[in-house]
């Protein structure tokens, strides 16, 4: 970037917090201290006062994540043989480390139980080809094979691979069904949140259809044409109806019905499933398609709504 006029005389760290919104502003002095910022082609300092016309570079160190560890961890497995697993992943399990959750994931659970996953995805995500939120329960795909993690990509990215979701969401939608297509970004504040947006975001097309109307709430499914992070989450607050439960997305609102408020809080994350999965087996060619039950907490709550 290059230093405007009215940013004459501030300090680097600063200027770059406002402009990087991604990083914090220690970060951005480490980075700065590291030498991964220049100024000019030359280190600084984070104190650096900047001139009209410096040319500032941040160039990111090389990031070697740690390898994921096997750890016994029972598996919910619906599908296996030579090429690829079909697992039923519960809520609470992230789908794989990340920073700060090294271990207790899916995928430390299918190292231990199985040696031979491709290697596609990296030391932290061996085998796999999609992922759910932690707090989403439902049906994944594992690949044991680098042909098959290939095969079952391509089959997602050409939407030929069927991807199918319950969600329990707020409100009584004006629609019987619906095509959400709006694009997903980075919220520019909150790193943790995605948002819609209008332009410069990843396009995201989210088919929306109502099974149940109950009362304060309704049940739809949701089938996904693109697999961006939080989309069915992100579609639902959109079209205003947050899926039940979700802190994130403006879910976890009190109903103003003391019973219905207390059946919603025994929810642990948001009310999302990942019932149905189909794809085409990538060694075999045979069509292939999996469903998996609703979780206990959800099932009772659609209990209580009904009744």
């Amino acid at each position: 970037m290059t230093v405007e006029p009215e940013d004459s005389g501030r300090r680097l760290d600063a200027l770059l917090a406002e402009n990087l919104p991604e990083f914090s502003r220690s970060r951005l002095a480490d980075l700065i201290s590291e030498g991964a910022v220049l100024v000019n082609a030359k280190p600084v300092k984070p104190s650096y006062k900047v001139q009209p016309g410096d040319e500032v570079s941040l160039t990111l160190p090389e990031l070697r994540p740690a390898r994921a560890q096997a750890e016994k961890i029972p598996l919910e497995i619906v599908f296996e043989d030579a090429e690829l697993l079909v697992v039923s992943k519960p809520k609470g399990m992230a789908t794989h480390p990340a920073p700060g959750s090294p271990g207790k994931t899916l995928v430390n659970a299918l190292l231990a139980h199985c040696s031979d996953l491709s290697g596609i995805g990296g030391e932290e995500r061996p085998g796999i080809v999609h992922r759910l939120d932690k707090d989403t329960s439902g049906l994944l795909v594992v690949a044991k094979t680098d042909f098959a993690h290939a095969a079952l990509q391509k089959q997602i990215q050409d939407r030929t691979a069927k991807r199918r979701y319950l969600a329990l969401v707020w409100g009584n939608p004006t629609f019987t069904e619906a095509v959400i297509d709006a694009q997903i970004a980075r919220h520019p504040t909150d790193r943790v949140r995605m948002a819609a947006v209008k332009s410069g975001g990843r396009d995201a097309v989210t088919e929306v259809f109502v099974r149940e109307r109950l009362g304060a709430c309704a049940l739809l499914e949701c089938r996904l044409q693109t697999g961006r992070t939080h989309q069915i989450r992100v579609h639902c607050q959109l079209a205003g109806h947050p899926v039940v439960g979700d802190s994130v997305y403006g879910g976890n609102k009190k109903s103003g019905d003391p019973e219905r408020d207390r059946h919603v809080s025994l929810l642990t994350g948001q009310a999302l499933h990942a019932f149905s999965l189909a794809f085409t087996h990538p060694r075999t060619g045979e069509a292939l398609s999996f469903e998996a039950p609703l979780p206990a907490e959800i099932e009772t709550l659609l209990g209580f709504l009904r009744g």
